[in-house]
């Protein structure tokens, strides 16, 4: 089955009380790289000898120095930091040298821990097939492509999982509604343990399922939305407003269709929209991706933003949302809307 993994405070220590050690025997650079950003993605968040540069507490990295706020995945008692880091972008951008791939992930990992963030997101397919320890994770999300098994199946896995005691809680990637709503139902015809949160796409060119779909789910049965790609794969960040740059990731042969969907009629309309948006940007005092990852954190109902990131200067960068969330008033969103023209409207809209 092919799961992403969300990571939260663990232990450095194996069962056997041994310091978690990389594999010298990885198959190739790009796997050994994405081997150890795995590894310190699962020692991330712990109190052992994984020590933040300025030797300070959590509480006060949190408190005092990054405002990180921290949020419900969903109706469940698992605390997660608002944003939180995933692995994707990292290896699918990156093409430099071992010993590069190394560092880069080490510093994109301790940023992260000293920023307060609790979540890292990783998936087996992002390492080719290698698979992690389950040891004292906190959450396993299961993937849409695991939808070609049967409905019992899946969740009876997920539910032996969790009786296993190898992870506490389990969500979904890229269900629809009514899969996740299938899902709860055999959780609870069979006496199982349902999802707890949803996966989703969501950014300012996309927002039907985040805003509509999920927070009904919320309230039904308690899943929570768990977000990925706020910056819509670089989209939002501006650089692609005058072409395709030749270190960016449109320009890669394995996405020729971003650059298809950036350079189409559509794609063209948008980056009209985010030169208005950058106005509104420095008029904050924020960058746009700043202002496009705290406009996602401005709903509510969002447990989680994950950052996809390729270098320490965009998460940096990308956590400074935090700062500007406050400044995201019930004008700002408005003005921001007007802009967009593309705000979905839910039941409650349509009664009122």
């Amino acid at each position: 089955m092919q799961v992403s993994i969300a990571c939260t405070e663990h232990s450095l220590k194996g069962r056997n009380g041994e310091h978690v050690k990389q594999s010298s025997t990885s198959p190739g650079v790009v796997n050994a790289a994405r081997a150890k950003f795995r590894t310190v993605a699962i020692i991330a968040r712990s109190f052992g000898s994984f020590t933040p540069r300025h030797h300070i507490s959590l509480k006060e990295s949190t408190g005092k120095h990054t405002g990180m706020k921290y949020r419900n995945l969903g109706k469940s008692g698992l605390r997660v930091s608002c944003l939180g880091l995933g692995e994707h972008s990292f290896f699918f951008s990156h093409t430099d040298g071992k010993s590069m791939l190394y560092n880069v992930a080490e510093q994109l990992m301790t940023i992260a821990y000293e920023s307060g963030v609790n979540l890292f997101d990783t998936a087996e397919v992002y390492a080719a097939g290698k698979r992690s320890s389950l040891d004292s994770l906190r959450s396993l999300i299961a993937n849409q492509f695991c939808l070609t098994l049967q409905w019992d199946k899946i969740v009876r896995a997920m539910t032996y999982v969790i009786n296993q005691g190898m992870t506490m809680y389990w969500g979904t990637s890229r269900w629809t509604a009514m899969e996740i709503m299938e899902a709860y139902s055999v959780a609870r015809q069979f006496n199982l343990i349902p999802p707890v949160c949803e996966q989703a796409e969501y950014h300012l060119f996309q927002r039907e399922k985040v805003e509509v779909q999920l927070p009904e789910l919320y309230h039904k049965i308690g899943v929570g939305a768990m977000t990925w790609s706020p910056l819509a794969c670089g989209i939002i960040t501006g650089k692609y407003e005058n072409g395709i740059p030749e270190s960016s990731r449109a320009s890669m042969k394995s996405y020729q269709w971003l650059k298809d969907k950036i350079m189409s009629e559509d794609g063209r309309k948008q980056q009209a929209k985010l030169k208005e948006l950058a106005h509104i940007a420095e008029k904050l005092g924020c960058t746009l991706p700043q202002l496009a990852v705290a406009w996602c954190l401005r709903n509510e109902g969002v447990s989680s933003v994950l950052l996809g990131t390729s270098n320490p200067e965009q998460l940096t960068e990308n956590l400074g949302a935090i700062q500007v969330l406050p400044k995201m008033t019930s004008h700002i969103v408005a003005e921001i809307d007007h802009i967009l023209g593309n705000r979905p409207y839910s039941k409650k809209d349509y009664r009122s």
